[in-house]
């Protein structure tokens, strides 16, 4: 089941807008024991995470606001460069200051997005924070879901494994309604110091290098 929930982390922002989970039709001629969920669309049609996404407007606003400030700041100063260039380069495509222009446009057009993410990096932990709270409880969800069913395999079409499948294989919304009783709501601000699963693996990998390394230190030296 762990391997299903691999390609929650790359959801991000745009998993708010998929669509709403379809009814399963009945039908006589199925195959008992397969089902089939989309887990992106279990996650983002949650009542934690659609919750979340009405909060956190109100409790990050002013990093919010902060941000579409900049953001503003940032193509007003950038709107007079670009058509500049555009008139330039329409009246002489050979012109060598045409370079350096779009240089500027560039370096100007990064360093502004790389401060956007930082004001609103707080926004961005938030997300992840309430994303991993429903996926710590998205297997047993699956399970207690698949348990109701009867189903023994379950495939997830969003992984590209799946061409064709008639609605009533679907048990994304058995799964949501599961998710959604064994957690109704998800904490919204991490606490301080918290960082994303993939990054604490990251660094528990470095510390397991760091700690090989250090015992091979001194059986190197003693030779």
């Amino acid at each position: 089941m762990k391997t299903l929930l691999k390609p929650l982390l790359a959801i991000g922002v745009a998993t708010a807008a998929v669509a709403p989970i379809a009814a399963a039709p009945a039908a006589a001629d199925t195959i008992k024991g397969i089902g089939v969920v989309s887990l992106p669309a279990v996650v983002a049609n949650s009542n934690a995470f659609k919750t979340a996404e009405q909060q956190r407007g109100t409790t990050y606003k002013a990093q919010i606001d902060q941000a579409e400030a900049r953001r503003k700041q940032i193509a007003d100063q950038l709107n007079p460069l670009v058509t500049k260039f555009n008139t330039d380069q329409k009246a002489n495509p050979k012109n060598p200051a045409l370079a350096q222009q779009a240089q500027t446009i560039q370096q100007i057009n990064q360093s502004g997005q790389q401060e956007l993410q930082q004001l609103l990096a707080p926004v961005a932990l938030s997300r992840a924070y309430v994303t991993e709270q429903i996926e710590d409880k998205l297997d047993q969800a699956v399970k207690n879901a698949a348990s109701k069913k009867g189903v023994s395999l379950i495939l997830d079409p969003t992984q590209g494994a799946i061409i064709y499948a008639d609605g009533a294989y679907n048990i994304t919304q058995d799964v949501l309604n599961e998710l959604n009783t064994l957690l109704p709501t998800a904490q919204l601000v991490p606490p301080q110091g918290w960082v994303p699963r993939e990054v604490r693996e990251q660094q528990a990998q470095q510390q397991a290098a760091q700690g090989q390394q250090q015992q091979q230190q001194p059986a190197t030296t003693g030779r």
